[in-house]
């Protein structure tokens, strides 16, 4: 489920029934987070009482957590987060043009997302590919060194299949 980033009180009810799910609320913050953030996008102030709420706990605590693990975040993303690896070998193997080349193409810096909605972009310390260096994520997806040489491609590629989607193929 999707609100599109948008609070909508339905999306707020299958976070609660997700909740009152759960046979034990105590330890259950980050699985909680998780499914808030699945269904959300992120995890606003508004999400983030919801849920302190829920669990009765204080919303630092829920604020704590939220800002300490990578994973969580407070702002919307794209619908295809792009995460450029900045790890050593990733670094040395050119991870810094891969990158800029992105900004360029996307017009977005490290931390925003596009007009769109489609893209936003991050960079990690480490993805764990050194031997694909550089490293490229987009959602789930993994490009290394063969592929990222043709990032404005592939990032042109996703464009393009949301235009096809938008129309139901009508400009192929």
């Amino acid at each position: 489920m999707s609100c599109n980033n948008i609070l909508k009180e339905e999306c707020f009810k299958t976070l609660e029934d997700f909740i009152n799910e759960l046979p034990d609320k105590k330890g259950s913050l980050i699985s909680v987070l998780h499914k808030a953030q699945d269904i959300f996008g992120y995890l606003p102030a508004q999400v983030q009482e919801f849920v302190a709420e829920k669990l009765d706990l204080p919303i630092s605590k829920v604020y704590g957590v939220v800002s300490f693990y990578h994973f969580f975040t407070m702002v919307p993303k794209g619908k295809y987060p792009i995460s450029v690896c900045m790890g050593t070998a990733c670094y040395v193997r050119g991870a810094e043009k891969v990158l800029n080349d992105i900004k360029d193409f996307l017009k977005i810096g490290v931390g925003e997302t596009t007009l769109d909605g489609l893209f936003s972009l991050d960079c990690l310390r480490c993805v764990g590919a050194c031997g694909l260096a550089p490293v490229v994520m987009i959602g789930k997806e993994v490009y290394g060194k063969e592929k990222t040489k043709d990032i404005k491609k592939i990032l042109a590629e996703y464009k393009d299949k949301e235009i096809e989607n938008a129309t139901g193929g009508l400009y192929e």
